[in-house]
């Protein structure tokens, strides 16, 4: 009889919180930058809610307890992680970059784990759209900003919880909860692009592929001239977590052919999509062998008819996520 009642709790359980899996997922990767981290926090927020089952009385919302518990172990995650050593290596004799900055910790979030998400309206008190918030643009921003800050515009201005929630959930005063979005508003602020500059094409439409296309046809052909055609005057080159920048045409192209330089072929593109934006899985040929190794991850944000960012991510790790195959053959 014991088994039969906790097996119908556990049934009773998974209906209750499996409707709110990715969402969750998407929120522990905007407070920690790590697809495999937030998968992993997901993990660890509903084994701790199946412990607390019993428990719950239904005070708040099952969605509300769940983003408080996930909240919570996202913070004591990025606790543990600031005791870590995070030495970035270093890129050799590459170009000087225009600048350098505070490494961040990033990787790309596929857009097929956002294909199931739930297609849930943000409440009254968010600011932004739910595209917004999950551009690479919108997610640097986050990771500069301390973690508490992070949590509480995360829980107020993308998903919409009112204040007093939030306080709830943070252990905390309505006042500070205030205090806190207020700082992480002003550094947004002087982080995120402006509010008025040219709109990115729509994702899939005829305007995004012809740019898509045409920046795939340059990379696999080895064509730094026609890439850099392409970029916006102010464009930017990033490679999360390396702490350095590249910003213009002369700059990006002076290390596009470096790195071109040092690899001795071109590289070869598959398409995919990350953080709603256009992507690609960069392969490096063998020199020794018919096929083509996994490389990289490169994002483009695009505005206009001009592609305005490239961040590329090294750790191959994450092609597995994008469903991206290791080898290419020849």
């Amino acid at each position: 009889m014991a088994e039969r009642r906790h097996a119908a709790g556990e049934e009773e359980f998974r209906r209750l919180t499996e409707p709110y899996r990715r969402e969750l997922q998407v929120h522990c990767y905007r407070i920690l930058g790590s697809v495999q981290d937030a998968e992993d926090m997901v993990q660890e927020t509903l084994l701790a809610a199946w412990r607390g089952f019993e428990g719950f009385e239904g005070r708040a919302s099952m969605r509300s307890w769940l983003y408080r518990i996930a909240t919570n172990r996202c913070l004591n995650a990025l606790r543990a992680r600031s005791r870590r050593p995070q030495e970035v290596q270093g890129m050799g004799d590459s170009p000087a970059p225009t600048r350098l900055t505070d490494p961040v910790w990033l990787e790309p979030y596929p857009d097929a784990l956002l294909a199931d998400l739930p297609d849930s309206t943000p409440g009254p008190e968010a600011r932004y759209e739910a595209r917004e918030s999950i551009e690479l643009a919108f997610i640097v921003a986050l990771q500069h900003l301390p973690p508490r800050q992070r949590a509480a515009l995360v829980l107020r201005d993308v998903l919409g919880f009112r204040t007093s929630e939030v306080a709830e959930m943070l252990d905390t005063g309505e006042g500070s909860v205030k205090g806190a979005l207020q700082r992480a508003r002003a550094t947004l602020e002087t982080r995120l692009p402006a509010a008025d500059r040219d709109r990115a094409p729509q994702p899939n439409s005829a305007r995004e592929r012809e740019l898509v296309g045409r920046f795939a046809e340059a990379v696999e052909s080895g064509d730094i001239d026609e890439v850099v055609a392409l970029l916006t005057d102010d464009a930017l080159l990033t490679m999360p977590p390396q702490p350095v920048e590249y910003q213009g045409h002369a700059s990006i192209a002076a290390f596009l052919r470096h790195r071109a330089e040092l690899r001795g072929a071109p590289l070869r593109v598959v398409p995919t999509r990350a953080n709603s934006q256009p992507a690609f899985g960069c392969y490096l040929p063998d020199a020794h062998a018919a096929i083509a190794r996994a490389y990289g991850v490169l994002v483009l944000t695009l505005e206009a008819d001009k592609v305005s960012a490239i961040t590329w991510f090294t750790d191959t790790a994450v092609f597995r996520q994008f469903g991206l195959p290791r080898t290419l053959r020849s």
